[in-house]
């Protein structure tokens, strides 16, 4: 990465491990943390957030550097690696924690969120209408250790094959000139 400053995202869509996955493949990104955010309980475990009364969302905090990747671009990785179109739920994955949340930075962040989803919607990138929120970060919480860079050091388990994998495998296809390293 340059020495240009770099930006944060955080983003929901479904379990983190798949998000952390994906973004930590994309050239510009320095860091992705897996936590929680979007709910009203302070310090969440995760645990506490799979009981789904906390409020909050599983999460990806991403460290990014604008001159190489935008905003805008991890928001439309973002719409092709999870389906926004399902309130509350990916796949087997159901509850208010698994649904698709963007949390806004800045009001900039919240404008170009707005940009990217009309454009997402014009595309008919989706057959359904998106049901993803779109709100300002009040406050990120880092998920335990055992919940960073998962699929990396767990690519063996049941969870990572079925369903991370085949995410991640579709995504450096799709994505192949934006990888840090040629696709596998």
């Amino acid at each position: 990465m340059s020495g240009t400053a770099t930006e944060l995202a955080t983003l929901g869509g479904g379990c983190f491990w798949c998000l952390d996955a994906v973004y930590r493949d994309l050239n510009g990104v320095s860091k992705v943390v897996s936590g929680y955010a979007g709910g009203h309980v302070e310090n969440p475990s995760y645990e506490e957030v799979c009981g789904k009364k906390t409020g909050h969302a599983e999460v990806v905090q991403i460290t990014f550097d604008p001159t190489v990747i935008s905003y805008a671009d991890l928001l439309r990785v973002f719409f092709t690696i999870h389906d926004p179109t399902t309130k509350d739920r990916q796949g087997a994955d159901v509850g208010p924690q698994y649904r698709s949340i963007i949390l806004t930075h800045s009001p900039e962040q919240a404008q170009v969120a707005g940009e990217v989803m009309a454009e997402v919607t014009a595309n008919r990138i989706w057959d359904a209408p998106l049901v993803t929120e779109v709100e300002k970060l009040e406050r990120f919480w880092p998920g335990e250790a055992e919940h960073q860079d998962y699929f990396a050091r767990t690519p063996w388990s049941g969870y990572c094959r079925v369903v991370i994998a085949p995410k991640v495998a579709k995504f450096r296809k799709s994505y192949a000139d934006r990888l840090k390293r040629p696709a596998a």
